[in-house]
């Protein structure tokens, strides 16, 4: 049995879901792609793929396989290519996994201009505000913003995005006026779900250290709208400036109390601690390390 041809039979098999689609693709007959497979299954002892009549999905081993098999051709490729000097060509597909908000407001963009500059590159952009398990979900990189990173992946700090205070400028028109860290007591804050500091903003400016407590009705636990909650003029918040320079570049949000700061968010490109790397991923790893920086909010590391 050819087992690379094999294994590259069944990948394509999962990546396009049908047997019938893997033969057209590399121009032969559908029994004969079956036949790759089964004896692939056979040499495992497991079955690899569920078939019916209308559909075909990998079986829990075929998932688990899959995962191992695609780095096997991934790893292979970039012999054959490193061996032939076309390392310089990155092609094939690439899964990348992102935070929602982040992932509209400003990589989805990145990621067309990335295709532009490498037409040969298949991008699956994926948004996930969880932290994926890449090896399991075949993840080739993570973007992820702050929180814990697991002990298992190769973590790159790439850029920091500063936590700022806005608000509508209709919103500042109607309340008193905020001069100093103690004026916030007095306004209506938006706060992000997911933060444990209870009613409390930590700030720190000119002075030293600020801690405020100010009311809380609205708590949401996603980024957009926490951005639509501002400029509707619902109160002011705490947030990464990734999410509202735009909007305070064109003055519809404004800064509140400009000179103090909250922590800052860090920007990690996240990717499975293997050794080898297809060109793709290489290529799209500097990309995202020069790019992401130049977005508005944020700043190198």
């Amino acid at each position: 049995m050819d087992t690379l041809r094999a294994m590259r039979a069944f990948v394509r098999a999962v990546d396009l879901g049908s047997l019938s689609a893997v033969a057209r693709e590399q121009r032969t007959t559908q029994p004969t792609i079956s036949k790759v497979i089964a004896a692939l299954e056979h040499d495992l002892g497991v079955r690899l793929l569920e078939r019916s009549t209308t559909s075909l999905s990998p079986t829990e081993a075929g998932r688990r396989f899959y995962d191992h098999a695609r780095r096997v051709l991934d790893a292979y490729g970039e012999a054959v290519n490193d061996a032939r000097g076309l390392t310089q060509r990155p092609a094939g597909r690439v899964r990348i996994s992102a935070p929602a908000s982040f992932g509209v407001l400003r990589l989805n963009a990145l990621m067309l201009a990335f295709q532009h500059r490498y037409p040969e590159v298949e991008v699956e952009l994926l948004f996930d505000d969880r932290f994926v398990d890449l090896v399991e979900e075949g993840v080739d990189i993570a973007v992820r913003l702050g929180g814990t990173l697991p002990p298992d992946v190769v973590a790159r700090r790439i850029a920091v995005s500063p936590r700022l205070l806005a608000a509508a400028p209709g919103y500042l028109a109607q309340h008193p006026r905020i001069r100093r860290p103690a004026d916030l007591a007095r306004h209506q804050i938006l706060r992000f779900t997911w933060l444990a500091a209870g009613e409390e903003i930590v700030l720190d400016g000119p002075d030293g250290h600020a801690l405020v407590e100010a009311p809380c009705r609205y708590h949401v636990n996603h980024s957009l709208a926490m951005r639509e909650s501002f400029l509707a003029g619902a109160g002011f918040g705490l947030t990464p400036a990734w999410l509202v320079q735009d909007l305070l570049d064109t003055g519809a949000l404004e800064r509140v109390l400009p000179r103090w700061n909250g922590q800052a968010q860090e920007a990690f490109l996240v990717y499975p601690s293997r050794r080898y790397q297809p060109a793709r991923v290489r290529v799209l790893l500097e990309f995202l390390a020069a790019e992401i920086p130049r977005l508005p909010g944020f700043r190198a590391a």
